[in-house]
């Protein structure tokens, strides 16, 4: 007689809820006795399907914590798919990266905190002021730690319903990102200039003009960040000082590695505007970026040709000198992946465990 099929399942969500298996081969019921994972280990999981219940050809499945308002969900807290199998025997194996809870995308308790609002911080260096705008870690007055900080552009797309563009809602990746105990970071979003976003956001002369992304970049580096470090409990070493965005965002995000390399250590860089910089792949070549250096890049293929490709040619430059060969580099591609906020922001959490943790 062939052996039973063995649910075996890993979360790094470790809360009392149960955890349950359910599909096309018992009605979906959520929550039924005969279908509970019993606890093998802190965050493991595991059920031998009783003898009885009669499988599909084609198995689709989720695992619950007890209701379909309780539901798995995916690395960013989005719904996936079914999970689908035509397995009969044997052992499948599952991680759930992350839980509904009770109706929502994440737990309301783990949002982080609105640490400061300033609606007009001074930017000298462009003769102008921002808004900028502070998230700690939700448990932040209740520690006496000091956390990292991701410096993001773009603040109007990035918490909250954002702009008319969209938004990333880091606030509640944030939150997602809590539930599995990496949210202890502190992170800046900085507005952009409006119509003066291009201008800020291109360094040095680029096909669209002469641009102020250096002065922009001063101003991060030696104007807010000694503000915020003042401000706030931070790592202000370099290994824990990280910047990012997306676009023209992504861009001048990379320059801030290049230029800025001892300041900026974690570079956050999502469908970054290459074909808009004449000198990038040449100042990639020839930088100097310190050994333990971490780069997240990110881009969807479905964004345009050149988006792929361009972000192989930008690793490929930064790696050629020898010394740089040392940093670590994570490049991401999503087949599906289109220039939009919600694409950014989905792909967000990863990024922070990767660059953080």
């Amino acid at each position: 007689m062939a052996s039973p099929l063995r649910f075996e399942l890993t979360t790094p969500v470790l809360d009392d809820r149960p955890v349950y298996v359910s599909g096309n081969f018992c009605g979906w019921h959520p929550n039924l006795d005969s279908l509970r994972l019993w606890p093998t280990g802190p965050g493991c999981y595991a059920l031998d399907l009783p003898a009885e219940v009669e499988l599909p050809d084609v198995l689709e499945y989720k695992f619950t914590r007890g209701g379909w308002d309780q539901a798995e969900l995916d690395l960013a807290g989005d719904v996936p798919p079914n999970r689908v199998s035509h397995q009969k025997t044997g052992v499948l194996r599952a991680v759930v990266p992350h839980w509904r809870w009770f109706g929502l995308a994440y737990n309301p308790h783990f949002l982080p905190k609105l640490g400061m609002i300033d609606e007009e911080f001074a930017v000298p260096q462009l003769q102008t002021t921002r808004r900028v705008r502070v998230l700690v870690p939700y448990d932040y007055e209740n520690t006496d730690k000091r956390y990292p900080v991701l410096y993001l552009h773009d603040g109007q797309n990035l918490i909250g319903a954002g702009s008319a563009y969209g938004s990333w809602e880091i606030d509640r990746r944030l939150a997602v990102l809590a539930s599995r105990h990496h949210h202890e970071l502190i992170v800046v979003a900085i507005d952009h200039g409006a119509e003066n976003r291009l201008i800020e956001f291109t360094p040095d002369r680029t096909m669209a003009g002469t641009g102020e992304g250096r002065k922009y970049l001063d101003f991060v580096a030696c104007t807010l960040k000694p503000a915020i470090d003042a401000l706030f409990r931070t790592e202000p070493g370099t290994a824990h000082t990280g910047i990012g965005g997306s676009s023209l965002g992504g861009l001048i995000s990379l320059y801030a590695g290049l230029v800025y390399p001892t300041v900026f250590g974690r570079l956050l860089i999502f469908s970054p505007s290459l074909w808009l910089s004449r000198t990038v792949f040449t100042t990639a070549a020839r930088g100097r970026i310190p050994a333990g250096t971490k780069w997240y890049l990110y881009g969807g293929e479905s964004e345009s040709a050149s988006m792929v490709p361009g972000l192989k040619r930008f690793v490929d430059a930064l790696r050629k000198p020898p010394q740089q060969q040392r940093m670590a580099i994570q490049l991401t591609t999503n087949p599906q992946g289109t220039h939009s906020e919600s694409c950014w922001g989905n792909e967000f959490p990863a990024a922070v465990e990767w660059l953080f943790y």
